[in-house]
């Protein structure tokens, strides 16, 4: 099948412009766009953490597999119980886990019982050692402590046979290998792993070792972006820093395009930049170049380059502004979903916070803003007034405090603060006390 025309998915986005695409149309546009991974492999558990799961576990058993005690203690019946005064048992044996109790339990009798212990036939209640006086033999129960049922794990409480475990799309967690591990599952089928070429684009750009020449950087949009792929456990491929010359910026696109589902380029992408980076773009693929309405970050182009790609409509190119701090947000903001989703994974709206600003902002409705923060606990006699947080008073408040100077160039900004305030479109100045938004970086960057 064929895939759509970027002006055929444009088409689809009501009020598209190229020259002015809010954030939400951007991430809308981007979401029809990118293709998804179909290769599959199996791996054993302990190398399948952070990858994507390709089909639905269902559970060939029953976890757990037969009913067991939360607890040490004794395990009766719950309807030898005394409601209104003690109830005396008579111990009769000891059920270990992993070693079933056979002997038959009769009635007036109990088995004493050790946490995960198989439940002895007829027996539904655990009374816990803590709660009974033994003399022998002989349990003393005190009234109303237990009911019946209390303290047992029923068989298949946890999952039952034929249930679904784990959904198609996962990203597989610490906690999903221990619970395939309990199902006896030694591989699991996950997608082939996304590969992801990038690099930086510029003359006045050095290599790390390089001397560094009058009006030159060196590159640190190639380190963060390495970072920020390794933070998705997708395949980074590193190109280096390309030079703006027409033959150099055509080679290390096709070259890309050849290697990567995807490619993610720095720089070169502004209006009235003074390179080739637009124009081979333009020639090898289908390429949009978009200017958002957002800060930082506003150039930016998306499309399909190249032909021989791992989905065969070529690589997705995304084509980030060249400022530092605009590189980490045009990521988070519309990279990271992507390659998530082409990666098979089911991308989650990211978790925001809602925090107190310490100062007031200034901010026109029209455009989303990303401003860096650090969030803390407000301090006693410092939490916002239920005025101010409407809906969201709770008894521990949060603050964010902006790091100072926002220019997209001060990536030290980045460093320090701990979370971006997201100012949103339709977001006009914000207050003092006021409650916004704020994504953490906490597991992201």
């Amino acid at each position: 099948m064929t895939a759509p025309t970027l002006q055929e998915i444009a088409s689809c986005v009501s009020g598209y412009d190229p020259n002015a695409l809010p954030v939400a149309q951007a991430q809308e546009f981007i979401a029809r766009l990118v293709p998804r991974i179909e290769a599959v492999e199996m791996l054993a558990l302990r190398s399948a953490l952070g990858r994507v799961l390709a089909r639905d576990v269902i559970s060939a058993i029953n976890v757990p597999a037969h009913d067991n005690s939360a607890m040490d203690g004794y395990a009766l019946r719950g309807s030898d119980l005394r409601p209104d005064a003690q109830t005396v048992l008579h111990a009769v044996g000891t059920g270990f886990a992993g070693q079933r109790f056979d002997g038959a339990v009769q009635a007036g009798e109990c088995v004493r019982i050790m946490t995960g212990a198989v439940m002895p036939t007829g027996l539904d209640t655990v009374v816990p050692q803590e709660f009974i006086h033994a003399d022998g033999p002989r349990i003393m129960i005190p009234a109303n402590l237990v009911r019946r049922g209390d303290n047992r794990r029923l068989a298949g409480e946890d999952l039952g046979q034929g249930e679904a475990a784990l959904g198609m799309g996962r990203i597989l967690s610490p906690a999903d290998l221990g619970l395939l591990a309990s199902l006896g599952q030694a591989e699991v089928p996950v997608r082939r792993r996304l590969r992801v070429a990038f690099f930086s684009t510029g003359d006045e750009l050095r290599s790390i070792g390089e001397p560094l020449d009058a009006g030159c950087v060196y590159d640190s949009n190639r380190y963060t972006l390495w970072g920020m792929l390794q933070r998705l456990g997708v395949e980074g491929l590193d190109f280096g820093v390309v030079r703006d010359e027409p033959a150099a910026l055509e080679a290390a696109f096709r070259a890309a395009a050849r290697a990567a589902d995807a490619v993610i380029t720095s720089g070169g992408v502004s209006v009235g930049e003074a390179d080739h980076t637009k124009q081979v773009m333009a020639k090898l693929g289908d390429v949009l170049f978009w200017r958002i309405a957002m800060r930082p970050g506003r150039p930016m182009a998306i499309g399909r380059i190249g032909g021989t790609g791992g989905n065969g409509d070529g690589a997705i190119l995304f084509g980030l502004p060249g400022n530092p701090v605009a590189v980490m947000v045009t990521f988070y903001a519309f990279v990271r979903d992507a390659l998530l989703a082409m990666s098979g994974a089911t991308p989650k709206p990211l978790p925001m916070l809602r925090a107190a600003s310490t100062l007031a902002i200034r901010k026109k409705p029209g455009r989303t803003e990303y401003q860096r923060g650090i969030v803390s606990r407000a301090a006693p006699g410092n939490s916002v007034t239920p005025a101010q947080a409407g809906a969201h008073t709770s008894r521990e408040q949060w603050q964010v405090a902006i790091t100072g100077a926002q220019g997209s160039g001060i990536l030290r900004s980045m460093s320090q603060a701990n979370g971006l305030v997201v100012l949103h479109h339709q977001q006009g100045d914000v207050a003092a006390g006021e409650l916004v938004d704020v994504l953490p970086f906490d597991g992201l960057v």
